[in-house]
């Protein structure tokens, strides 16, 4: 649960180093990591979105939020801190548009699990587990890949990748400005 109110912070974009490798796990459950997930709230409010990893702020800690639905419509808002991701033995992939809020201005298609869940903990240490279907379950695997250092462009053809960011290169960026 939040509890106190956050401030937007600027969204990093593809190419920072921060974005790209696995970020560091959360050892102190302090005031100062509840004000990091009241910011990463308000900076995913700010810009649109349904997901935010910590690294996408510029912060290197394995913490990622959500206000997302899953199938049946149900919108989920959460946190977890030090997430592990479970997937179904049967991986069937559902192939649909995905974005990033650190690649603005392009989606493509990808393949993922339609169902996953994650384990971790929330802000005070308290374990926590979200089982997501449909767009949810989508969300918890992109926001996981970030804190691994792996955005949804990485999964795709290089020629592809490359076309998408040189497109998203052009396009303006999401949320508060930097």
């Amino acid at each position: 649960m939040q509890t106190r109110a956050g401030t937007p912070r600027p969204i990093t974009r593809y190419g920072n180093p921060v974005l790209h490798r696995r970020c560091a796990d959360v050892t102190e459950f302090d005031e100062a990591l509840q004000q990091l997930i009241a910011d990463m709230f308000a900076s995913m409010a700010a810009a649109d979105g349904v997901g935010l990893a910590a690294n996408q702020i510029g912060v290197d800690a394995r913490v990622f939020v959500v206000d997302c639905p899953d199938d049946t419509g149900t919108n989920v808002v959460a946190h977890v801190v030090n997430p592990v991701l479970h997937l179904p033995i049967d991986r069937g992939l559902d192939v649909d548009s995905e974005g990033c809020l650190s690649v603005p201005g392009v989606r493509a298609d990808i393949g993922r699990p339609a169902t996953a869940h994650v384990t971790g903990v929330d802000m005070h240490g308290e374990p926590v587990r979200i089982d997501g279907t449909g767009l949810l379950a989508r969300c918890l695997q992109h926001e996981t890949d970030h804190l691994d250092g792996l955005l949804y462009v990485d999964k795709l053809p290089a020629k592809q990748r490359k076309k998408l960011l040189a497109q998203s290169a052009e396009a303006p960026g999401v949320g508060v400005p930097e």
